[in-house]
């Protein structure tokens, strides 16, 4: 017999308006491209929304997964939890900062330098979450690679 899957609607809701709040404020910085020359294989302006949408969406159940599947009565579980909703945190701050820097600023070698440090941090989430739920790891490894290729991005605005 199979075991019922249940899910946690108050952890699923509040991941995802985290993550989506967090998104929201960071696009308030999204006002204006016309100051820098987009490099050649930078993709339409509309693709972009929908891209992050998506993303978000992963990093939120990401999250989800690994928070619900951390063991309950293990000695460790509340540090657990705390170290789990720091590295997201941490991520969540520097996707925002990255944001900031490039659009508000116009600064884009110091959102470089930030988005080194995002990339980072998606690899400490995928650490950390393979040892809790592998599928965690594989929610985040979208926004991994999409971050990626905005470092190419951002290195040849910079650059």
């Amino acid at each position: 017999m199979k075991k019922k899957c249940k899910i946690n609607w108050k952890i699923l809701i509040i991941a995802l308006f985290v993550v989506y709040a967090i998104g929201f404020l960071g696009s308030l910085f999204n006002t204006s491209s016309n100051w820098y020359e987009s490099p050649s294989i930078t993709p339409p302006n509309f693709v972009f929304p929908i891209v992050w949408n998506i993303l978000f969406f992963l990093i939120a159940l990401s999250f989800y997964f690994a928070f619900v599947n951390l063991k309950k009565k293990s000695k460790n579980s509340k540090k657990q939890k705390k170290v789990l909703i720091l590295i997201f945190g941490i991520n969540l701050i520097l996707n925002f900062l990255w944001g900031v820097l490039f659009f508000g600023l116009k600064n884009p070698t110091l959102a470089f330098v930030d988005l080194i440090l995002l990339w980072i941090s998606i690899g400490a989430i995928f650490i950390k979450t393979w040892k809790i739920k592998k599928l965690s790891s594989w929610l985040i490894l979208p926004y991994w690679l999409w971050v990626s290729f905005a470092g190419i991005l951002n290195w040849l605005i910079a650059f």
